[in-house]
């Protein structure tokens, strides 16, 4: 016997309900379609501003459209995208180009210049049998053997050569002077700065145009002896010394300001924004002052939680200070792109705290402020 409670024609009523949410999670509703429109272009009064919007794990297309579309409404004509290797050579001679393309195609379609950073992740097949990554099961493998160069040198060919015209600027690997990118070995200025040559020939040889960009250095204060990395000031030393100033057309840095203002003095002893200035005075002294500098990763974090932090308010003003200071004091670097727009998932850390907007694609108030002091 029914309860009670439950009349006839309200089980027909549940029932269906039920069948309806069945239906939904073996057929779920489909995606927003993508329609790219005619070509957009990026109104900006400040061209300088630029943005690392690591939609590289972004599976969903209308998201890596309405990412490049808040870019653009922002008034950021720049951005740095990574490509990892062993997302597109998995096997050897074998390329998939097809997120590739789709985030190369809506960038452009939303008028927006893609400074792509090649490298990173290694494929499988690429690694030396015996190599493996840490005991922590989520460690990325990033050691390229020496036998190995090669075959990078060839992949980057072969993406300069299919993105020819659509992709002008790219970086070949990123924060070399850091274990953790180089292998979890001790750094090597002099091996990076062969496989910088190596790809710097190979990326001329299918696009003669195409500006290659060295370095993309982490700053770091660690010593010759750390088994963390390594000063980028020393490393970057190093990598003239063993030939590196002819094997890039433009030097990446990244620029972190901490807790420390904009306008904070550089100093050898210290991590600050101005930390740049620095890195120029060795371009300078090895010859190299007509080459200009991109700043791929840079900014401020504002998490609650973590010790180099600050404060909401300080962040929107301390970055939209370092774009002035930028553009005014620094004629030779070309952007300064903002670590980063947005992950496709919460972090669940205080690398949530560098991003402008939300997962939900929820502007933050550091967005708006920056929007509304590039677009006005």
């Amino acid at each position: 016997m029914l309860p009670h409670t439950l009349k006839p024609a309200g089980l027909w009523l549940a029932r269906a309900l039920l069948l309806a949410l069945i239906f939904t999670l073996i057929h779920p509703p489909p995606t927003p379609s993508i329609v790219l429109g005619p070509p957009q272009t990026v109104v900006t009064q400040h061209p300088i501003v630029c943005t690392h919007t690591r939609v590289t794990d972004e599976v969903e297309a209308w998201k890596i459209l309405r990412t490049f579309e808040m870019v653009r409404q922002m008034g950021a004509p720049t951005i740095t995208e990574y490509f990892p290797w062993a997302y597109y050579e998995s096997r050897r001679g074998e390329y998939d180009w097809l997120h590739a393309d789709v985030r190369i195609d809506y960038a452009r379609n939303q008028g927006l210049t893609v400074i792509a950073r090649l490298g990173g992740i290694v494929p499988e097949w690429a690694r030396k049998p015996g190599d493996l990554a840490p005991d922590d099961p989520q460690a990325i493998h990033t050691l390229l053997p020496e036998e190995r160069f090669a075959d990078f040198g060839e992949f980057v060919y072969q993406f300069v050569r299919r993105y020819a015209g659509r992709v002008r600027h790219i970086i070949i690997w990123n924060e070399p002077n850091v274990t953790l990118e180089w292998g979890f070995r001790p750094v090597d200025p002099e091996a990076y700065t062969r496989l910088l040559r190596l790809a710097y020939a190979r990326a001329k040889e299918a696009d003669p145009t195409v500006n290659v960009l060295g370095g993309a250095l982490a700053p770091t204060l660690e010593p010759a002896t750390s088994e963390l990395a390594l000063n980028d000031l020393l490393y970057l030393e190093r990598m003239y010394a063993a030939g590196a100033g002819e094997a890039m057309d433009a030097l990446a840095v990244h620029a972190y300001g901490l807790r420390f203002p904009p306008e904070e003095p550089p100093a050898n002893n210290a991590l600050n924004f101005r930390r740049v200035e620095l890195l120029r005075e060795i371009m300078v002294r090895f010859g190299y002052g007509d080459q200009p500098i991109y700043i791929t990763e840079g900014g401020w974090n504002d998490s609650p939680r973590w010790t180099h932090a600050v404060r909401p308010l300080a962040r929107i003003e301390y970055t939209l200070r370092a774009f002035q200071w930028a553009e005014s004091n620094w004629p030779y670097v070309r952007a300064f792109c903002i670590w980063a727009f947005r992950y496709p998932a919460p972090q669940r850390s205080y690398g949530d705290y560098f991003t402008l907007v939300t997962p939900e694609f929820t502007p933050k108030p550091i967005y708006e402020a920056i929007r509304e002091w590039a677009t006005k």
